[in-house]
């Protein structure tokens, strides 16, 4: 596995450990700086290219981001490219999380939705704008909870989407990504 956050922003003074480039260096055995260039870190929590504006860094585009996306030789069975702030966050000048996916065009997306109140509509209003295949994952599920189950019930009986549940079903997810069958 490896891993790719195209850019990361967060607040001045956050611990370098807890950055997402970090704790993804960690889960997939590389550095912090791999996952995601260092010019590529802002220092102020909100969308990376009003980061690097207010930071007066340069702006970039979807297609700078894509470019730098730098892969070992090599072959990567499951690559994971994280966005930030949800699809139609900015993510560049002239792009969000969308315009990522279209110019990555990967075999699925993994969306991480939470699992209560709002679900459906969030997961639905993103699904709508992504031209390939998503993975539903409800984070913190709990099973106890009704609307949590009802939620995963829905999207799955009446939108046909492919939904898994965090914690308890990661050894389902690698096989959904893998091009497994439900």
């Amino acid at each position: 596995m490896a891993a790719r956050k195209p850019a990361q922003s967060f607040a001045a003074g956050d611990d370098p450990a807890d950055l997402d480039a970090a704790v993804l260096g960690r889960a997939s055995g590389e550095t912090a700086e791999v996952v995601c260039p260092a010019h590529r870190w802002y220092e102020v929590a909100m969308a990376p290219p009003m980061a690097a504006e207010l930071l007066g860094r340069p702006a970039f585009k979807v297609a700078d981001l894509v470019a730098e996306l730098a892969w070992s030789n090599e072959a990567v069975e499951i690559g994971l490219v994280e966005g930030a702030g949800g699809v139609r966050s900015p993510l560049a000048d002239d792009g969000d999380a969308v315009a990522l996916c279209r110019a990555l065009a990967p075999d699925v997306v993994l969306l991480v939705a939470e699992a209560g109140l709002g679900t459906i509509n969030s997961v639905r209003l993103t699904v709508g704008v992504l031209p390939m295949n998503v993975i539903v994952i409800l984070n913190r599920f709990d099973g106890s909870d009704g609307v949590h189950v009802r939620n995963r019930q829905w999207l799955v009986e009446r939108d046909g989407l492919a939904v898994v549940a965090l914690p308890g079903e990661e050894s389902r997810l690698v096989a959904l990504v893998r091009g497994g069958s439900e």
